[in-house]
């Protein structure tokens, strides 16, 4: 499988898994912070169960897009650009993990619990740990992963230039939001699943044209 169509895929898969998962989480997770209600009720556990078995799958998907995405520049690349790109995605993904086991540690610990308000507290602790780090730590890293790959693209030319600017623009966006709700999450994995289709469109349309 050549370079474009390999990150296209691998993108698409990961937008898929990463999309599911933020969304069940989201429809699990209460609003606001109430330290006297447990929300941990048999459906929110089993949507978070199966949520936190996507990521795994998501984060290699995604380590997969990163490399063959690097790979697409080949002797163009630059080295200190492409150093942040690499960083910022590992730390991304590193960071994800660590939300997502704050979660599972949430549904693991509060069975445990005899009281129900012990339990509503540690759950409670747990969803604003979890969010504080996949929304505010997460996207500004989502968010310089974007800024360099888009500085990359307008130096190389190997993707259109409007995409670079509009990668921009979704990179500002990321760094600067300040919201813990996950919807504001989806804005990531929406951009990989764009530039996936991109790719794959712009692969298809090649293809004839050098038959």
């Amino acid at each position: 499988m050549n370079s474009p169509r390999a990150a296209a895929l691998a993108g698409v898969l990961f937008a898929l898994l990463f999309g599911t998962s933020l969304v069940l989480l989201r429809i699990s997770l209460p609003d606001r912070l109430e330290p006297s209600v447990n929300w941990l009720d048999e459906g929110a556990t089993t949507r978070i169960t199966v949520s936190l078995a996507l990521i795994p799958f998501a984060g290699i998907a995604f380590l997969w897009f990163l490399g063959v995405i690097r790979d697409r520049f080949k002797d163009a690349e630059d080295q200190l650009f492409s150093s942040v790109f690499m960083g910022s995605g590992l730390l991304f993904l590193a960071m994800v993990f660590v939300s997502a086991a704050l979660a599972g540690g949430i549904l693991a610990t509060v069975p445990l619990i005899a009281e129900e308000p012990r339990q509503a507290e540690v759950a409670t602790f747990g969803r604003a740990v979890m969010l504080q780090v996949s929304n505010i730590y997460a996207l500004r890293m989502a968010g310089v992963l974007l800024v360099s790959l888009a500085t990359m693209w307008l130096r190389t030319g190997v993707l259109p230039r409007w995409l670079a600017i509009v990668t921009y623009l979704v990179a500002a966006v990321l760094l600067v939001v300040t919201s813990v709700s996950l919807w504001v999450t989806l804005i990531f994995p929406a951009w990989v699943l764009g530039v996936s289709i991109l790719i794959l469109y712009i692969n298809y349309r090649r293809r004839p044209a050098a038959s």
